[in-house]
């Protein structure tokens, strides 16, 4: 491992506020790292370096002549190949849309573009966001920076492996069951997943609308505040995008609640006593931990599918008919599974999706925070399919969902964090989850755990990056 936490958006952009480091320089240094990486890790579908080098030579001299956008001008990141980018190609890890180019940005890339950031390229991704493993049998499969043989989680897996290997300081995914936060924990990185519509989808090719959250992937919770701030909507209160990055160290009194139920049912051993650890984090730092009472979690994976399956099947109705063998064997049999499913089991499930929400809402009305693993698992190897989780196996697919679809369902802000690894040295993810439209203060408690330990400065090892 490599302990830095030089290469962040708050540390960059410092630098070359200052002029001590050009955006010319830090976009051919992500550069340099994608030519070195691609073949092993594979993180990225299109990769844009000579837009990149034009973006980053005009950044530079607005920056020399005091134009100076703020935090993001100049930082190098890239995307998730599922947003819409004006002139690029947006494939969503697909064979069918290897050829789209639109015509327009996404909201989220506008507005990216808009505070100065650096379009590195398209990450790679699981096909139109469906799995959560992103084996990719279009663009090959994105590996795990810490061990190559292993998955990197998905479906936002090539902007995670991304962020930790320094091939863009910074990304963008969208998590519809845990596609943010699966990846997050997986490859050891932070990723956000904000309340549902506090940012904008428009421009995302969908999965499940009523799902669908875009969010970032960042090296810390201060980047992933300021990718944040960029972003969202602004409250219909009024209240300043901005306040979101004041976050707070100090938490003392903040009260956080550990599920009894669920969600640390079926876990190793390992990530318990990882997550358990952080929970004794918060302790010492004044935080009142102690556990609540969550019953009804085990409707998820019923109620996810239910969902996900009806809408995504409404979108590729069409390419089903047309040109089926253009799909990957898990997409299309996922979608042909569900097709058939009567329209009252959707409607049912988004009935007690409803439930579910108030359920899950209500116990944040006891406290300010859930805290919990955010996988049971670390990274499965990519060729294994059912995993062994104590005494009890599991599909892995199941596996790397279970304990992320809540924050979908409920459409809570969750944020995952890294917060130890293994003895086989992989990364352990934290999830906290927040209360509606309370980034703040989900994104404080982050904080403050992150600036009480030292995971999130992790590199991976010098032998997985040749």
């Amino acid at each position: 491992m490599k302990n830095d936490n030089r290469l962040t958006i708050a540390s960059l952009a410092t630098l070359i506020r200052r002029k001590k480091i050009s955006p010319v320089q830090l976009t051919q240094f992500c550069l340099d790292r994608i030519s070195l990486l691609q073949p092993s890790i594979n993180a990225y579908i299109t990769v844009t370096a000579e837009s990149a080098l034009r973006q980053a030579r005009q950044a530079e001299k607005e920056i020399v002549r005091g134009d100076y956008r703020g935090m993001l001008h100049g930082i190098p990141i890239s995307l998730k190949d599922i947003f819409h980018t004006k002139g690029i190609r947006t494939t969503a890890g697909s064979r069918i849309l290897n050829k789209f180019v639109p015509s327009e940005n996404a909201v989220v890339v506008e507005r990216l573009l808009s505070a100065g950031s650096i379009l590195l390229g398209k990450t790679n991704m699981h096909e139109f966001a469906y799995g959560p493993t992103n084996l990719n049998p279009h663009y090959g499969h994105v590996r795990n920076p810490w061990d190559t043989s292993r998955m990197s989680g998905g479906s936002s897996g090539g902007s995670a492996a991304s962020v930790v290997t320094a091939q863009a300081i910074a990304s963008f995914g969208t998590d519809t069951g845990g596609s943010i936060r699966i990846p997050a924990a997986a490859c050891g990185c932070v990723g956000l997943k904000p309340t549902y519509g506090r940012i904008s989808s428009k421009g995302v090719i969908p999965l499940a609308w009523s799902l669908d959250h875009p969010g970032p992937l960042a090296r810390s919770v201060r980047d992933a505040a300021i990718l944040f701030d960029a972003t969202a909507e602004p409250m219909q209160c009024g209240r300043s995008r901005k306040q979101e990055t004041l976050l707070r160290k100090e938490i003392r009194g903040l009260r956080i609640g550990i599920p009894r139920q669920y969600f640390f049912d079926r876990i190793h051993p390992e990530v318990r006593r990882a997550v358990l650890s952080a929970a004794e984090v918060f302790e010492q730092s004044g935080a009142r931990v102690g556990e609540v009472n969550l019953k009804g979690m085990e409707e998820t994976a019923q109620l996810a599918a239910a969902i996900v399956g009806a809408e995504a099947v409404a979108y590729h109705d069409e390419w089903m008919r047309q040109k089926p063998q253009e799909y990957g064997y898990d997409v299309i049999s996922r979608l042909e599974l569900t097709r058939e499913f009567p329209a009252t089991r959707y409607i049912r499930a988004l009935q007690k999706m409803t439930a579910y929400r108030e359920r899950l809402s209500a116990v944040l009305n006891d406290v300010d925070v859930l805290l919990a693993p955010t996988l049971p698992i670390v990274a499965p190897p990519l060729d294994v399919a059912i995993m062994k989780i104590g005494r009890a196996r599991e599909d892995v697919l199941s596996a790397l969902l279970r304990l992320t679809r809540p924050g979908n369902l409920s459409g809570l802000p969750s944020i995952s964090v890294p917060c130890g690894f293994s003895s086989d040295g992989l990364p352990v993810g934290l999830q906290l989850i927040g209360k509606e439209f309370d980034e703040a203060t989900l994104l404080s408690a982050a904080f403050a755990y992150e600036s009480a330990t030292d995971w999130h400065t992790y590199f991976p090892p010098d032998i997985f990056l040749q």
